[in-house]
Order: C-alpha cells, then structure tokens, then sequence
C-alpha cells in the first residue's frame, strides 16, 4: 500500500486567508484612537515633571542650593541646639516601670509644655530647647509623684536621669 508523501502545511500569509481585510480595521483604529488618547494624557504630565526654571537673583547659590524650600519669611526649627532630657523609670521592687507619664514645664511657670509616657522597658526621652531651667513631674497611679529640676544653661546638651517610685501609703491615688 502506497501513502501519499507527508507535506508540511504551507505557510500562507494573513493577507491570503478566507477572512476579510475588513475585520482588521476596526482593530486598527482602536489600537490607533487608545495611542491618542494615551499620548494626550502624557503630555501634561511629563511637563509636570520638568524642573522649574530658577529665577535669577543676586543672592548667593549657597543658599539655593542647601534645599530651603520653605515659606518666605518662616524659618524651621532646628533641634542642633536642643537639650535631650533621656532615663529610665522603675517601681519600687527594682522592675522596669512602663506607661509612667511625664511632664515638663519650664522653671517657675504653671503650663505643662511637654508630656511623654515611658516605653515598654521604662525608658523615656524627651527634646527641650536649651537656655532655660526646667522642671520634670513623674506621676504614676499608686505612687508618689517625683519632681526633679533641670538645667540646661550648663553648656552640656543631655542629661541621664533615673527615677525610682516608691509607693503610696494606701496603694492608691
């Protein structure tokens, strides 16, 4: 028995198909019209990206170039000079003493200006600017509040400090 030769099928191009060229077109338009519509979008928005123009002025460079970009007149607040107040808070059995709130005021006046609570292991730190006496209230419930004063005229630019609560007579407040 005699078998036809086997052939590869023959590649025949899209053009030559039983299908019509029309059905494509409405492909290509689509494709086309999503194009437009995505380069109308761009335009905008890469524009948004150039860097603006810097203006001229005869102020030095040095200033421009250190990355001010705040409000004319308004200067930020640097805490380089800041005095950090930073310790450790334990109960009376030695233990570090969690959630303890702190507060502190500047010398001699009634307002609380800074409040903090201390961390998991009792720890606490809190920024004050220098220049002033302060003063420091420790208060936790069922125990004797704790007031320490702190001076930060002394040139140095932190201070340690340790607490230790000791209990209320009743146990509590």
């Amino acid at each position: 028995m005699l078998y036809p030769a086997w052939h590869p099928p023959a590649l025949v191009p899209p053009s030559k198909l039983t299908r019509s060229n029309l059905m494509h077109r409405p492909q290509w338009i689509t494709i086309l019209c999503t194009a437009v519509f995505v380069a109308s979008f761009s335009v905008p928005y890469v524009q948004a990206q150039e860097p603006a123009p810097v203006p001229s002025s005869s102020a030095p460079t040095s200033q421009a170039s250190a990355g001010t970009r705040s409000k004319p007149g308004k200067r930020k607040y640097s805490h380089i000079n800041d005095f950090l107040i930073r310790g450790t808070v334990f109960t009376d059995k030695a233990l570090s003493f969690p959630g303890v709130q702190l507060r502190i005021r500047r010398a001699g006046e009634k307002k609380f200006r800074w409040e903090s609570y201390t961390n998991s292991r009792g720890e606490f730190a809190v920024r004050v600017p220098q220049g002033s006496d302060y003063e420091m209230v420790v208060h936790a419930k069922g125990f004797a509040e704790q007031t320490r004063t702190i001076d930060t005229k002394s040139g140095a630019n932190e201070e340690s400090m340790v607490f230790r609560m000791q209990s209320t007579a009743g146990g509590k407040e």
